[in-house]
């Protein structure tokens, strides 16, 4: 009898067994036509061209003759190639670990902000610009001309206020005057003096209008005479406006040139200093008896700081990462403040209440509890740094393109940039890809961690 009911039994079991097999096919089935228009998209932007540019780099330029690892042997051997390797290294250290940091501490501070909204919205706002913008807006902002670029003009007015500037850059001794230049930038009077003589110091090169409002005529002063044991002079502009006059004399329309620094040197000393009076006066008294030459220092001359050459061969990596950073910065924010707002409070309370101050709350439990979402940052910035393209070809000058360039502007130059050439270009697509590939996968493989 329990065969029988046994054997009864089974049919309906199989047939469930059947069911649930052929729904789960169907499900398959549908969820496959579902994803097919993303797989046949994927296939089509990213699979193919992927591997048509691992084979088109086993190929010279014309895509005609294989020449196998030809492309990235030479690769390695291009001075360019190899210095945007560098620069690439640089921007994978310095990049992510910067905006990592700042997100961080932005993310912590923010916490104790009263309007944290508006801050956050504020500097996640970069994220809207495209790179393109950015890229003009840091273009100008770091021009050299102090009047068009910001950078350069808060540089300048910050020395100004610290450093006196030169009057007169532009102006220089006639040649056959008396006065001779020194290696400084610096004249001197050709002849000795000694007390009791009146120098007159002609200069040209500045323009009438460019003189110090202050200014005032040369003529009464270069009719003093000097006491026994002073040294008098005159520095002035030998130019009479409207033409006439005589060169190398002071006459009546010429103008003294104020705060001109004057010397007194004695056997290669500087014995005594004084600045021009208004009309282009100046004396030294109390001079002992001797020969002196009366020297104008360089510093009279010296040309006006513009500033920082942001965009040169120096600079123009780490000027480039800061206009980076402007962009990023507000995402890594925003996703550590994310991670920072599931944090126990409980266990930030009971290490307050236990002493420690908040730089080891920060330090010792903070840090360490977000360890895995600081990681997921790091570990995507990197990724997009090695990706950028946009800053650096709109923001470095042709001439230090050179010198900014990364792997992604490299093989762009290399392929369509001039180079016109597609295999050597295909072999740099493919370093990249190689270099990237590790990242991906070790954030995809933290990202399921997190998930179980």
């Amino acid at each position: 009898m329990t065969a029988t009911l046994t054997k009864t039994a089974a049919p309906p079991a199989a047939a469930n067994v059947a069911r649930k097999r052929r729904a789960r096919r169907r499900g398959r089935t549908v969820a496959l036509l579902f994803i097919l228009p993303a797989l046949l998209l994927l296939g089509a932007l990213v699979v193919y061209p992927v591997l048509f540019s691992v084979g088109r780099s086993f190929f010279d330029a014309s895509g005609t003759r294989f020449v196998g690892g030809d492309n990235y042997t030479e690769m390695f051997r291009d001075p360019a190639t190899l210095k945007a390797v560098r620069n690439t290294a640089i921007w994978v250290v310095v990049a992510p670990t910067l905006l990592t940091g700042l997100g961080l501490i932005l993310a912590v501070l923010v916490e104790k902000v009263r309007w944290a909204t508006a801050f956050k919205l504020l500097l996640f706002m970069p994220m809207a610009v495209s790179f393109l913008a950015a890229g003009i807006i840091f273009r100008l902002a770091y021009d050299e001309d102090p009047d068009k670029g910001v950078l350069n003009a808060a540089a300048v007015g910050v020395h100004d206020a610290f450093q006196d500037t030169s009057s007169y850059p532009t102006a220089r001794a006639r040649d056959g005057e008396g006065m001779t230049q020194g290696a400084d930038g610096s004249y001197r009077t050709g002849t000795t003096v000694s007390p009791g003589d009146t120098v007159a110091l002609g200069l040209v090169g500045v323009a009438p209008k460019e003189l110090p409002a202050d200014a005032e005529p040369a003529y009464p002063a270069a009719a003093r005479r000097a006491g026994p044991d002073e040294l008098r002079g005159v520095v002035y502009l030998d130019f009479t406006p409207g033409g006439g006059g005589e060169q190398g004399a002071v006459d009546r329309q010429e103008s003294g040139l104020p705060k001109m620094k004057v010397e007194a040197v004695r056997d290669g000393k500087t014995v005594a200093s004084t600045t021009t009076a208004a009309d282009g006066s100046f004396r030294f008294p109390g001079l002992e008896t001797g020969s002196y030459t009366v020297t104008l220092p360089g510093s009279n001359f010296a040309p006006p700081y513009d500033g920082v050459s942001w965009l040169g061969p120096a600079l123009v990596t780490p000027a480039i990462i800061g206009a980076y950073l402007w962009i990023w910065t507000g995402f890594a924010m925003v996703l550590i403040g994310a991670g920072l707002s599931t944090l126990p409070r409980d266990s930030l309370e009971a290490a307050r209440m236990d002493g420690a101050n908040e730089w080891q709350v920060f330090r010792r439990i903070t840090v360490p509890l977000l360890a895995p979402v600081l990681t997921v940052v790091f570990v995507t910035l990197v990724i997009n740094v090695m990706k950028v393209f946009d800053l650096v070809y709109i923001i470095a000058p042709g001439p230090v393109q050179e010198d900014a360039t990364v792997l992604a502007t490299q093989m762009w130059l290399v392929s369509f940039g001039g180079g016109n050439d597609q295999g050597l270009g295909s072999a740099l697509g493919v370093l990249l890809l190689l270099l990237v590939i590790p990242a991906m996968v070790f954030n995809v493989r933290r990202f399921r961690g997190s998930q179980r």
